[in-house]
């Protein structure tokens, strides 16, 4: 029954505007509590935004820079709240994490023309490392007939070979968005994953050139 219980929430979910999903979230969690995880793992929700009070940057929160209920910032490296024991990259990694914050940054900048970036990176188990690119823009024409936003996630897997000179790629990207002209919505989610190469002396920089590919 849970399942179909679950089917019929997804197919609610979709159907419900985009721009509420929050709050349709938790209206729905209150109704059917026997589907909460279920429908946290299901279903995916607008980036939230915090600031890093020691750079006064901003950044976006995520499963892949939380640790219990606090968040690392991409920028100072440290926890907010802080805590102890905190999980965070190696010196190798966190210097690759800082390359493609900047990198990305200036990418943001220049393609969305505003809106905020962060991207997480940590090592794996199997030699190679792995990081989530995260970009958040909204829109406001001012005169309320046109809002919108666009949540990306994108997850990279790079598994390095031949002593560093080689890597394999593997990327998904998800992409959130809604649009509101009067009164319309619509909302499009796309899975894409895809491999690649890597063969250069400037390990990093090469990296992140790839990876915004």
């Amino acid at each position: 029954m849970n399942g179909q219980q679950l089917d019929c929430a997804l197919d609610l979910m979709r159907r419900l505007p985009p721009q509420e999903i929050e709050k349709n979230l938790s209206d729905l969690i209150d109704l059917v509590p026997d589907l909460c995880e279920d429908l946290l793992a299901s279903v995916d929700q607008p980036l939230k935004i915090a600031k890093d009070r020691k750079s006064n940057k901003d950044y976006l929160l995520c499963d892949y820079n939380r640790d219990g209920d606090s968040y690392r910032s991409p920028w100072s490296n440290e926890y907010d709240p802080p805590i102890e024991d905190g999980s965070i990259p190696s010196d190798k990694i966190r210097k690759f994490e800082q390359e493609a914050n900047f990198a990305f940054d200036l990418y943001r900048e220049q393609y969305f023309e505003g809106g905020i970036s962060s991207c997480y990176f940590w090592d794996q188990d199997n030699g190679g490392f792995a990081g989530a690119i995260l970009i958040k823009k909204t829109g406001d024409s001012g005169n309320k007939m046109f809002k919108g936003s666009w949540d990306s996630i994108h997850v990279v897997e790079i598994q390095e070979k031949g002593a560093g000179r080689n890597a394999h790629y593997k990327l998904i990207s998800t992409v959130m968005l809604w649009a509101v002209y009067n009164n319309d919505f619509d909302m499009l989610t796309r899975l894409v994953e895809n491999g690649a190469n890597l063969d250069s002396k400037d390990y990093d920089e090469r990296t992140c050139y790839n990876i915004a590919q």
